[in-house]
């Protein structure tokens, strides 16, 4: 099994899959290895990816909280933050840090308080496809709140992402999961003991496949649960230090120059495909 996350490894800066990546891909599926996706993005951001990757493999998204089949673009199951625990953590750290904003995923759907500000576009009208997307919702924090989420976002203003990231765990790390996976202060916060680790494993086991015939390869904070518990890692070699410190080796190409395609042909040659 092959784990890679999406966003700064598999994906290019502009978000495209390049042929050599496809290739790649499609190749290894063929020969027998299981290829997943894990990332921290949501179902409703995974279709443009599954287009993209020809529908191949499986993602285990929103950092653990969700696995979702590629081919078929369907939730096969799903660990959400439920509202008591949302209602807790939101008031700690509203309480803490009283500039912070907040917006919730609940998978196909999209909101969040209206002083939020996003560092891309929310939610466009469309995907790259055409297909249209389901619109975004703006309500204040207590309207937020009365359904279970795939994923909480927190962001700061003006603040060292890692310190940011730093201090929300401080603050509520005992009652959630607390990651980040871009570069500004913007933590994703899901249920406890919810990780990339945890779902790929999950994931894992459901196949048959053992920890030590699991090679991940990441990026980010976010991925550093499933670098530390796969069998081999491998992080870009633009990827933030704390990957690059969790995987067993850090590559010689970045996400600009296909990295996981040439990891996935490496992994092929050496066993015997």
């Amino acid at each position: 099994m092959l784990a890679t996350d999406l966003d700064g490894t598999l994906l290019r800066s502009d978000n495209s899959v390049s042929d050599e990546t496809r290739s790649a891909l499609t190749e290894a599926e063929e020969a027998g290895l299981i290829i997943v996706f894990v990332t921290g993005r949501p179902p409703r951001w995974l279709h443009e990816v599954a287009v993209a990757t020809g529908h191949t493999g499986i993602a285990v998204g929103a950092n653990g909280a969700l696995t979702y089949d590629l081919h078929t673009e369907t939730v096969l199951n799903e660990h959400l933050l439920d509202v008591d625990v949302l209602a807790e953590v939101t008031g700690i750290l509203r309480q803490k840090i009283p500039d912070i904003r907040f917006a919730m995923e609940y998978g196909l759907d999209f909101a969040f308080e209206p002083e939020y500000r996003h560092d891309w576009e929310i939610i466009p009208l469309q995907d790259r496809q055409g297909r249209h997307m389901p619109a975004a919702s703006t309500a204040e924090l207590e309207l937020l709140l009365t359904k279970p989420v795939v994923k909480l976002l927190a962001k700061g203003r003006a603040l060292e992402p890692d310190a940011f990231m730093d201090e929300v765990e401080a603050l509520v790390g005992e009652h959630v999961t607390v990651t980040r996976s871009g570069h500004s202060a913007l933590v994703e916060i899901s249920a406890v003991g919810v990780t990339k680790a945890s779902g790929l494993a999950a994931l894992a086991e459901s196949k048959g496949v053992s920890r030590g015939e699991v090679a991940a390869v990441g990026d980010m904070p976010n991925d550093v649960p499933m670098l530390e518990w796969a069998g081999r890692s491998f992080a870009v070699a633009n990827a933030h230090p704390s990957a690059q410190a969790a995987a067993g080796t850090v590559l010689g190409r970045t996400n600009d120059q296909d990295a996981v395609a040439h990891l996935i042909r490496a992994l092929m040659t050496q066993r015997g495909r």
